[in-house]
């Protein structure tokens, strides 16, 4: 039985990757932060108890700010694969606390990997980094590609960039199996409630719902490729798999305006969206990134992994979700 170590692993992507190592037989482990309220309601269907299986999904309490606990986690497990998802991972947030996101964004990714040689695990090991499409910022191509150069406009992506080229380094350096995964926006119904897709398609359902009358948002005429985190984690798993490591953009290849993104939310419930979306400054970025849009044909190639979600799909699929959350609070409301 393989054992898999995710950093990250309450998050959006972190549990779909969990989800996934599961289903393929993995015994799983996932580093968690200690907080007085529990933030692992994206995980709890993977428990043991509430599936009836054995148990093969472990916590452990940890942080990417303290290297001593992963030295000792690593020592302890010996996993042969980690998959580094942990993050501030909020590009508008990272403006404001620039110097918190450096330390666990860019810096964290340093510690995991001297741990990983620290518990003698580098020829053993198999290393993914989650790197972003944000790095490429102000594009200097288009398509993005593995190649395109890296042009970062917020203290996220300049720290992403950090631990991209770390990543590099430490597989050149110390021939660590390390690949770094160039993702592009990936949305899902278990997005975080401030990112912006999730934002739209809860405030959509609260409004067909009459629990809402407005939406705020800021720049809707920015352009992302949006493709669905469930098939991005299969993704990640497959660039493990290879027999040599490398980095690969994960993408759709096609880009949308955050207005597109509204009208086929709003238009999945037969709303208009400009009857209920106002602007609000307070919700730029000091430096915008105006256009994303990845080319994924060297993980099509390699890894066989393309895209099945595009982002009219992926709106209808996100915003029946929170709609059905809306109901389901109005009843409560109402009772």
């Amino acid at each position: 039985m393989k054992r898999a170590l995710i950093t990250g692993i309450t998050g959006q992507d972190g549990s779909y990757l969990a989800e996934l190592l599961l289903e393929k037989g993995y015994e799983v482990h996932g580093i968690v932060r200690r907080s007085s309220s529990l933030n692992r309601g994206r995980i709890d269907h993977l428990r043991p108890w509430e599936t009836g299986k054995r148990q093969r999904l472990y916590l452990h309490y940890g942080d990417l700010a303290d290297s001593v606990s992963l030295v000792k986690m690593l020592y302890e497990l010996k996993p042969d694969e980690i998959y580094n998802l942990a993050a501030q991972s909020h590009v508008r947030v990272s403006f404001d606390i620039p110097e918190y996101t450096a330390d666990i964004t860019a810096v964290g990714a340093v510690r995991i990997l001297e741990a990983i040689r620290e518990s003698g695990l580098a020829k053993k090991v198999r290393f993914y980094q989650a790197s972003s499409s944000e790095m490429f910022g102000k594009v200097q191509e288009v398509p993005q590609t593995e190649t395109t150069p890296l042009y970062p406009r917020s203290p996220y992506a300049c720290a992403k960039v950090m631990a991209h080229y770390l990543t590099i380094n430490y597989r050149e350096s110390y021939n660590l199996f390390a690949c770094s995964g160039i993702l592009f926006n990936h949305e899902s119904p278990r997005r975080g409630e401030s990112f912006v897709t999730r934002k739209i398609t809860l405030a959509a359902g609260r409004i067909k719902a009459g629990l809402q009358k407005k939406l705020y948002l800021g720049n809707i005429d920015s352009k992302r490729d949006w493709g669905y985190a469930k098939e991005y984690v299969e993704g990640m798993w497959r660039m493990l798999q290879q027999d040599k490591p490398d980095d690969y953009v994960l993408a759709t290849n096609e880009t949308h305006t955050v207005k597109e993104f509204l009208a086929a939310t709003f238009g999945a419930l037969d709303l208009d969206w400009k009857d209920h979306v106002e602007f609000d400054a307070r919700y730029l970025r000091p430096a915008e990134v105006d256009l994303l849009i990845g080319d994924y044909r060297k993980a099509k190639r390699k890894l066989g992994w393309e895209p099945k979600t595009r982002m009219a799909g992926l709106a209808k699929l996100m915003v029946e979700h929170d709609y059905a959350l809306a109901q389901r609070e109005a009843r409560v409301a109402q009772a």
